[in-house]
């Protein structure tokens, strides 16, 4: 049994009404009765935490969401936590830390195959593929940065240290061309930071990588209007597909941001990772609760709309937990 020591805890009220919990550190957990025979897809008891990110960003929202539903439906105390994103989740959930967290595919991939910001493959699985993040690059209009190549010698927020965000945005950068270490004046900023930056004008541009729509996106354009533009990042799709096949091209609705017309954009879905040490029986039973309770995680972010259980293994090259395994054969 893991036992683990309480750092912090901080606590979010949603406007679902959902209280979250933050906390890191370890707590513990037991493994279903059973002794994590995978046929009874049951949970284990005890106490989670869940890895989110930025608390204006949609992880934590719908991480608090996932803490409710588990904390209703298991017998495990679940506890979501505000965090850097999904490096760094990673990189906690293997030192046991956190038992459960978002990531977006690349970085999990990453993670997996000990590539990017991991030195060797991380012990990790997946759950299963969930909503996808869309890549949001927005600029100030007096800026004159109409391209990724236009950031260069500019101040530009790409995301909070060893979140997907940044990995994202320098991957961007690179493909443009551009060292995100000497060619831009790089901002490692959450995104309440950055998009107080973006208000007053000390940043010209930012990366974000998140549901639709992101809260603090919202706000940035109700408060900036037509102060702000974005970016169509869309012909460096190829490049980055060249790293990593789970790029794909999307849109972001005008009606999301109240834009004047849908931005093409690249997207990246979302998986949620587990250690690979989890019981298959603990592992199971919260993939058959995400994928059953959409509809509930949809009135916490309308972004778990999208959440999909036909193409929740569609994760390639990231292994899929053998719990999570069993339960998406049971929902098919």
């Amino acid at each position: 049994m893991r036992t683990r020591v309480v750092t912090r805890l901080v606590v979010g009220l949603l406007a679902t009404g959902l209280a979250v919990s933050a906390c890191g550190g370890r707590q513990t957990t037991s493994p279903s009765d059973d002794g994590g025979d995978a046929a009874a897809c049951e949970a284990g008891s005890g106490r989670m935490t869940i890895a989110t990110g930025n608390s204006t960003g949609v992880y934590y929202v719908l991480g608090g969401g996932l803490a409710q539903l588990i904390g209703d439906q298991t017998d495990i105390t679940a506890t979501a936590a505000e965090t850097g994103a999904s490096v760094q989740n990673i990189q906690q959930l293997v030192a046991g830390d956190y038992d459960l967290a978002f990531s977006l595919a690349d970085t999990a991939a990453d993670a997996t195959q000990g590539a990017g910001a991991f030195d060797e493959a991380q012990p990790v699985s997946a759950l299963g593929r969930i909503y996808p993040n869309y890549t949001q690059v927005v600029v100030r209009a007096d800026a004159g940065i109409t391209s990724i190549e236009d950031m260069a010698g500019k101040t530009i927020s790409t995301g909070s240290p060893n979140s997907g965000t940044e990995v994202i945005a320098h991957r961007l950068l690179e493909a443009a061309g551009l060292d995100p270490a000497s060619d831009v004046q790089a901002q490692r900023l959450d995104l309440t930071k950055t998009v107080d930056g973006m208000k007053d004008g000390s940043i010209d541009g930012l990366v974000w990588s998140g549901g639709l729509p992101t809260a603090a996106m919202t706000d940035l354009f109700t408060s900036l209007g037509d102060d702000i533009a974005f970016v169509d990042i869309t012909p460096l799709l190829p490049a980055l597909q060249e790293i990593n096949p789970v790029y794909s091209e999307g849109e972001i609705p005008a009606e999301t941001y109240g834009t004047n017309a849908a931005v093409p954009t690249i997207v990246v879905p979302n998986v949620l990772m587990v250690r690979d040490d989890l019981d298959d029986g603990t592992a199971c039973a919260l993939t058959k609760l995400v994928y059953d309770n959409v509809e509930a995680l949809t009135s916490v972010h309308a972004a778990a709309a999208d959440i999909d259980v036909s193409v929740a293994t569609e994760i390639d090259p990231i292994p899929l937990h053998p719990g999570a395994e069993q339960a998406l054969d049971e929902l098919e």
